[in-house]
């Protein structure tokens, strides 16, 4: 059997027919893709996101800073959760762009925010350290034993001694009761001016140097007002019972004070805040703006940016 000279000619322009519309298909498919107006407006999309990112970036900074600096555990809280909730948002984006660029991101845009996202990565480690520092509050809780109940129970405890040495003037040990009593008060004294730089202090070592200073001075106190409770005629002054309990409270506050400033986490969240979290927040910083300048630098075929050229 042999086939007709008309059916061969059909079955040669198949293969033709088939090539010419897969032609047609691809060219379509180039056309979409390269529409200029759908790609401008998904450039602008990228864009957008990405200044929203750098808006979020900025806003957790400001309020992690504001929670450091806060006086209040209440204040420091609030300006944390703030914080929080900015960072909570800025990966909310970041996620959202990274599917934008999975989908028709060019190579180099996805190797700009893979870049970010381990330096923002780095950032939030550095962000939740700070903030669960920040909100303790230990350094100033330690200020405020240290100037409020610390202070006054050192002025009645030097009042009563005062009023002690005061009332023994007359008798044949007055000297030696002022020497006693006026020796407690200097090296009480002595202890809460070195209360201030312990809790200040970011170093353990020299934390360790105050203590041993303290501790040399109350057992200078303590020799004192056991001089003083030796002497027959001042063993039961109400003034000398009121001095050793105003020591016993000071000595309490004091252990205080002390386990609150080494715990340092005001001192510590400023010193991190300062050091590892500005460069981290830079480094954010410079990989967002590559990013946006990479996207705004994209070429759409029919777009022309920038001054048209001049005619010659």
């Amino acid at each position: 059997m042999t086939i007709k000279p008309a059916l061969k000619a059909v079955l040669w322009m198949i293969p033709g027919a088939a090539l010419m519309l897969l032609f047609v298909l691809l060219a379509a498919h180039f056309y979409k893709t390269q529409n200029p107006a759908e790609e401008l407006a998904f450039k602008a999309k990228r864009v957008d996101l990405v200044s929203r990112m750098q808006v979020a970036l900025a806003s957790a900074s400001e309020e992690e800073k504001s929670a450091v600096l806060a006086v209040t555990d209440e204040e420091s809280q609030k300006f944390a959760d703030q914080a929080r909730a900015a960072t909570a948002q800025l990966e909310h984006e970041r996620r959202e762009l990274d599917e934008m660029l999975k989908a028709r991101g060019s190579q180099r845009e996805k190797e700009l925010l893979d870049r970010f996202s381990e330096v923002f990565t780095d950032l939030q480690r550095i962000d939740a350290e700070v903030l669960s520092l920040a909100v303790r509050n230990t350094n100033l809780k330690a200020y405020d034993l240290a100037f409020g109940p610390a202070a006054d129970t050192l002025k009645q405890m030097s009042t009563a001694l005062a009023r002690l040495a005061g009332s023994h003037v007359d008798s044949p040990d007055a000297k030696k009761v002022m020497l006693l009593a006026f020796g407690a008060e200097i090296s009480a004294l002595r202890i809460q001016t070195l209360l201030p730089p312990h809790i200040a202090e970011e170093s353990d070592q020299k934390m360790d140097a105050l203590e041993a200073q303290m501790a040399s001075e109350e057992k200078e106190l303590r020799r004192d007002l056991e001089g003083l409770r030796s002497l027959p005629e001042v063993r039961g002054d109400t003034e000398l019972a009121t001095a050793l309990s105003c020591f016993a409270r000071y000595a309490k506050i004091k252990t205080r004070i002390l386990a609150l400033s080494r715990e340092n986490t005001n001192v510590r969240s400023l010193a991190i805040s300062l050091n590892q979290k500005r460069k981290a927040m830079l480094f954010c910083q410079d990989a967002l703006s590559a990013l946006k300048q990479a996207i705004l630098e994209e070429p759409i075929k029919g777009i022309t940016y920038g001054n048209p050229p001049r005619p010659r």
